[in-house]
């Protein structure tokens, strides 16, 4: 979570705080120092505060030490755990604030429950910016893509800092409260429909014996010229360069909150959206040992037309 108060440290830089230092925040921080902002930094890991107070930026106690630490009108960038984490961090910075402040969410919240917060805060005369981020571990070298939905003049209070964080055109203000977080689950939607057609796609070359085809090779050419060329394309050459058959990595994909979300999203307002469904639902299947469904239509085939079902391994 950032905590900005607009106070000028220089021509377009401003004095700000952060909390949640985990992986990305503290990559976020180098980029805003980088950027000649002042920052002063917030997490409950008295680790990840030594971290930054290492490359220059200033630390905090609590999120009251934080804000007493700050002047002028306030900012909040929330980068910390989507669901109850962060909900707890916005209640708890409220009664903190003034009016005119704003909380800024980073992370990969539910729209509506942006939106929810959005209507709290104005309420109190303060603001609340939803902001989806992309980029993961890449950004501090490439910079952040930043969607950022609220009220149009607060997005311009923080603007300097987005210039900071994200690469030239990176960022961009998207619309009323949620547009944020809605555009950022959709982008996630895509993500997981991309990642899937790599995944297939590869392993049916890996699985074509016959040509014994090199991966990492296919990769590197596609990158050059090719309609399929994304820079998933070129982490997945260097994925190959590493490792040729994956034999280090089990099988097992995780999925975030954003592509459930969507893919409801997508049933309520009457939207196929068949590819991204399918994609969340063959993440799920990776997590499991062996498909039980699997099972049932081996045994089915074997029942109605006499085909060869293979005896499961002795437990």
């Amino acid at each position: 979570m950032i905590i900005v108060r607009v106070s000028r440290t220089g021509e377009g830089t401003m004095k700000i705080g952060f909390v949640g230092l985990g992986k990305m925040g503290s990559f976020m921080v180098q980029r805003l120092l980088k950027g000649g902002h002042e920052v002063v930094g917030y997490d409950r890991a008295p680790e990840a505060m030594k971290k930054i107070e290492g490359i220059g930026a200033g630390s905090a106690d609590s999120l009251a030490g934080l804000v007493e630490k700050l002047d002028g009108v306030r900012v909040i960038w929330c980068m910390v755990p989507a669901g109850g984490i962060t909900g707890g961090v916005v209640n708890e910075l409220r009664p903190l604030l003034k009016k005119g402040d704003i909380v800024v969410d980073g992370g990969n919240s539910f729209y509506k429950d942006s939106m929810l917060r959005a209507a709290e805060y104005k309420r109190d005369g303060k603001f609340f910016i939803d902001a989806g981020v992309s980029g993961g571990i890449w950004g501090l070298e490439q910079g952040y893509c930043i969607m950022a939905g609220g009220d149009l003049s607060a997005f311009k209070t923080i603007e300097p800092l987005l210039r900071s964080l994200a690469p030239e055109h990176g960022y961009a203000y998207v619309g009323k409260s949620g547009a944020g977080h809605y555009v950022k689950m959709v982008h996630n939607g895509i993500e997981y429909a991309m990642l899937e057609s790599y995944g297939e796609g590869f392993e049916i070359m890996h699985s074509a014996k016959e040509f014994n085809l090199n991966l990492q090779a296919i990769a590197e050419v596609w990158k050059h010229g090719s309609v399929v060329r994304s820079w998933i394309l070129e982490l997945a050459e260097s994925v190959f360069k590493e490792d040729a058959s994956l034999e280090s990595i089990a099988g097992y994909v995780d999925d975030t909150g954003e592509g459930r979300w969507l893919v409801t999203e997508a049933i309520n307002g009457g939207v196929p959206a068949p590819v991204i469904t399918l994609s969340l639902l063959q993440r799920q299947r990776s997590r499991e040992k062996e498909s039980f469904s699997a099972k049932v239509i081996a045994a089915l085939r074997n029942k109605f037309g006499g085909h060869a079902v293979k005896k499961a391994a002795a437990v």
